[in-house]
């Protein structure tokens, strides 16, 4: 039975939620622990969502061009890498506000955090769910690996914040 996606889109999605859940929940929550306003934790979120959202983009159009280009020796129709940069950028965006939504809906930053690393342990469990279905493999092994990975990451985030606070 042949794979529903492309492993290159498979990659670009996958890549573009964790990496916005882990670093948008490490960065909120390092800034909230430093003591700062509601107001300046989601602005910090909201600005790293879009800037992070159009360079990871770019990023995976370079990567996957540079390396098309590697594999068939000379220019290559630039189709995949730009629907993977598309990919890139949409899961990101939309995986950051995950985390941000409860700063928008919680008046207490301190409250609002331990939600938002709540709700984006929730979110990796699920990516690593869905991507055990689609690879057809351990749910499991894959929502562990995704939760405590990506734990570890929050855990820098949180770390920090407290370390360095304002």
């Amino acid at each position: 039975m042949p794979r529903p996606f492309s492993a290159t889109y498979f990659k670009s999605f996958v890549f573009g939620v964790e990496d916005s859940l882990v670093s948008t929940v490490g960065l909120l929550s390092g800034v909230a622990l430093a003591g700062v306003s509601s107001g300046t934790v989601i602005l910090t979120g909201i600005v790293l969502i879009f800037v992070e959202a159009f360079s990871m983009a770019a990023g995976e159009f370079l990567s996957e061009s540079e390396t098309e280009e590697y594999q068939k020796q000379g220019e290559v129709s630039s189709n995949t890498s730009v629907i993977s940069s598309i990919i890139m950028f949409f899961s990101y965006l939309v995986s950051g506000f995950i985390p941000l939504v409860p700063y928008l809906v919680i008046a207490d930053a301190s409250v609002a955090l331990y939600y938002s690393v709540g709700m984006s342990l929730g979110a990796l469990c699920i990516l690593g769910v869905i991507g055990a279905y689609i690879s057809r493999t351990s749910y499991l092994r894959h929502a562990l690996q995704m939760v405590l990975i990506g734990g570890a990451a929050i855990a820098v985030g949180i770390i920090a914040g407290q370390v360095v606070g304002v």
